[in-house]
């Protein structure tokens, strides 16, 4: 065999090797695409957890809602149609109750122990208490308790689980860190 015909024959193979990278980085790059998405915080709905302007990774690959879970929604004809970002309470057949007097948050018989929590719950937004959370639905609840329009507004209610964009997987702390330049962490 001469020297010619075992180099074609070995970049041939060498070819065959890595011709499949960039199919397959194209491959990775549409299904992180399609199942991550990089969103920014607005407001201060959920603050102290997070700050206007943080970044936040959210995915809903294979994603169940479950109670603490903090998600981004959409539902149609509610602040003015925006994605909004919130904490999961309940879920379907659970039994959210609210007593606006002493500010608690009781769920299945059970008073929650909300560390994360700005304020304690006093604001009636409306809806009536103790609610039965429907199946297939999910009750959500912004940590600004004061400064959050929520599950407790008769016009958010009880979320379709079907308008949720994803659970907040990871948190880019620019907002906190814009605020400590500023010098400021007033929020409330």
């Amino acid at each position: 065999m001469d020297a010619n015909h075992t180099a074609g024959r070995f970049s041939s193979s060498l070819y065959d090797c890595f011709a499949w990278i960039p199919a397959g980085m194209s491959l990775f790059c549409c299904i992180a695409l399609l199942a991550v998405r990089l969103m920014a915080v607005s407001g201060s709905s959920m603050w102290p957890t997070l700050h206007h302007g943080d970044l936040m990774i959210t995915s809903n690959l294979f994603y169940e809602p479950a109670r603490g879970d903090i998600v981004v929604l959409n539902k149609q004809g509610f602040f003015n149609s925006q994605p909004v970002v919130k904490r999961v309470i309940a879920v379907g057949g659970d039994e959210i109750d609210i007593r606006f007097d002493a500010g608690e948050v009781w769920l299945n018989g059970i008073l929650l122990d909300e560390p994360y929590i700005a304020a304690p719950t006093t604001r009636n937004e409306g809806l009536g208490f103790p609610q039965t959370v429907p199946d297939g639905c999910i009750f959500v609840m912004g940590d600004n308790r004061p400064h959050s329009d929520d599950s407790r507004d008769p016009n958010l209610g009880m979320v379709d689980t079907r308008c949720v964009i994803g659970r907040v997987y990871a948190v880019l702390p620019s907002g906190q860190m814009l605020e400590k330049m500023k010098g400021s962490t007033d929020y409330v």
